[in-house]
């Protein structure tokens, strides 16, 4: 609606029509105006808080008195554990934990969720749900409790021998690998759960001992990998820690990072070397795995029948050979990543 004032035109938002929907706050070009986006935060927030708050009672009523070696008795009126009870255990405020289960805006530390989340006896999944639902960053790492990979899937991985395959993190952690990967990189079994890093590996070795010939093609897609996956995990310790260390180890990786390139998993051509077999052409692919939220599968597929039958004599092969300067640089590249 407008009207002229003079040679003004002015324009007018017309009066809406009772039991007309009010304004959504969105512009144009899909974004939020302080009319509609300022309110949407909180309604989210709501949402989340209730979440919350059903998630932690169902956890708490599966619970037995005598689950925890307390005294159950017959008059009871609540299943599983009370709310003073849960408090009690975790070591938590009676006062704070009811609020928290009764959808209240209340905020958490990663100390006081993590001591929930033992006294409740979450596994693995229903952790990195509480610290999601209540928004705090989980510091668990693979190698403290983050996420595990099941053992059907280890099958799996087995199934595909000749061909190498492993499952990682979004963060480039090795969780699992089958004989055919430990072929091309025998380290892996040797290194501690922390060191078992496709970056590690890819940046803070020498060129000399890498069992990617072609590594440098791949080093700037893996970072903007992790720069994609790095915004589901903003703030989080654990994910701030490994990337200053990365920092430090490879400043080819920090002027990679700071290009703020972002990418997704996708085929990729990889020359593997091996002290018998200089030149494994294969082809990697990679698959979520559902059962282990934050996972992949990536596969090694042979580009040619000698790479195949290669990998088929590897494997079928009762010794593993190495770089003669192996040894040597697993000290330096540990020294590396650790200053």
């Amino acid at each position: 609606m407008s009207e002229h004032r003079g040679n003004t035109i002015v324009l007018r938002r017309p009066p809406r029509a009772e039991g007309a929907p009010a304004p959504t706050g969105l512009r144009s070009d899909g974004g939020a105006t302080r009319e509609g986006g300022a309110l949407e935060a909180p309604r989210r927030r709501a949402e989340r808080n209730r979440e919350l708050a059903a998630f932690l009672r169902s956890r708490r009523e599966r619970i037995t008195p005598e689950d925890v070696g307390l005294p159950g008795g017959r008059r009871r009126r609540t299943s599983g554990l009370r709310r003073e009870e849960v408090a009690q255990l975790a070591g938590v405020g009676v006062t704070w934990y009811t609020w928290l289960e009764q959808g209240r805006p209340i905020r958490a530390s990663v100390q006081v969720l993590e001591a929930v989340a033992r006294t409740l006896r979450l596994d693995a999944v229903e952790r990195q749900h509480l610290f999601r639902l209540a928004e705090v960053p989980d510091n668990a790492t693979p190698g403290d409790g983050g996420p595990g990979v099941p053992p059907q899937i280890q099958v799996v991985l087995d199934g595909l021998n000749p061909m190498p395959a492993s499952v990682v993190t979004e963060r480039f952690d090795i969780l699992a690998w089958n004989a055919a990967y430990a072929v091309l990189i025998p380290r892996t079994a040797e290194d501690p759960p922390a060191e078992r890093n496709t970056l590690l590996y890819c940046f803070t070795r020498s060129e000399c001992c890498s069992a990617i010939e072609n590594r440098a093609d791949q080093r700037a897609a893996m970072v903007a990998q992790l720069r994609a996956a790095y915004g589901h995990h903003v703030g989080d310790p654990a994910w701030t820690a490994f990337i200053r260390r990365m920092e430090v180890a490879s400043p080819e990786f920090a002027t990679m990072w700071a290009t703020q390139d972002v990418a997704q998993p996708a085929y990729y051509a990889k020359v593997f070397r091996h002290p018998l077999y200089p030149r494994l052409e294969m082809t990697s692919t990679s698959f979520a795995v559902q059962t282990a939220p934050g996972t992949r599968m990536v596969v090694y597929t042979p580009d040619n029948d000698a790479t195949r039958a290669a990998m088929e004599r590897l494997v079928a092969g009762p010794v593993q050979h190495r770089f003669p300067c192996w040894p040597t640089h697993q000290a330096r590249a540990r020294d590396l990543v650790t200053a």
